[in-house]
Parts: C-alpha cells; structure tokens; sequence
C-alpha cells in the first residue's frame, strides 16, 4: 500500500506559478510510475503529466506542455509539479497518482492509476 499526500496548492494571479508536492509513504521501496491529474466540479478528471520511476522519462497533456515541469526525487519519494505561466483555465482540484504496474499506452488514464491523494486545490484569478 502507498499513501500520497498532495501539498503547495493555493491562489495565484494569472501569469503566477506554485509548486505542488506529492509525498509517498508506505510501500516506498517500490519501484512505481507517478503522474498528476486535475478536476474541475462536473467535469471529468484530466490528465496533466506523468513520470516513469525507470529513466525518469516525462509526458505531459498538450495544455500544459512547455508551462509545467513534472519531476521526483526518489531518495525523498517526493514527485513535484513545477506550474509556471498559470492561467485561469489552471483552476482545479491537483491529484498525485501513482502506480507500480502501469505500461505506457495507459499512463494517461487515470484507471490505471491504484493510488491516489485526497487532491490539493489551484485557483488561478484572472
């Protein structure tokens, strides 16, 4: 079993940036692919950016390609959201994902995904 716990959300101006952390505790020695996804209230989760834990190998939603930075830290078992350039249309609920079977046709579903934090919410104020 694996807990994530999601911090560093908050309220930001538009053009602003913040850096979520997701922290993982339990099963840790496990070696398992992390990803962030974000919901709005009544509309579907969506896939922001995942990184495999082999090669440290990075994708991301074209929404956020060239604004966000997905990356770990293993000795920590940390995962981080770098958010740069926030827009209005950021606003959500940020969730850290993880999972230790995940292969690469999946990685943006978030039904792959077997762990999950309670979310850490971003407004963006235009």
């Amino acid at each position: 079993q694996v807990q994530l716990v999601e911090s560093g959300g908050g309220l930001v101006q538009a053009g602003g940036s913040l850096k979520l952390s997701c922290a993982a505790s339990g099963r840790t020695s496990s070696r398992f692919d992390m990803a962030w996804f974000r919901q709005v209230p009544g509309k579907e989760r969506e896939f922001v950016a995942a990184i495999r834990f082999a090669g440290g190998h990075t994708y991301y939603a074209e929404s956020v390609k060239g604004r966000f930075t997905i990356s770990r830290d293993n000795t920590r078992n940390t995962g981080y959201l770098q958010m740069n350039s926030l827009k209005p249309e950021d606003t959500a609920v940020y969730y850290c994902a993880a999972d230790e079977r995940l292969i690469l046709s999946t990685i943006r579903l978030g039904a792959a995904y077997d762990y999950w934090g309670r979310g850490t919410q971003v407004t963006v104020s235009s």
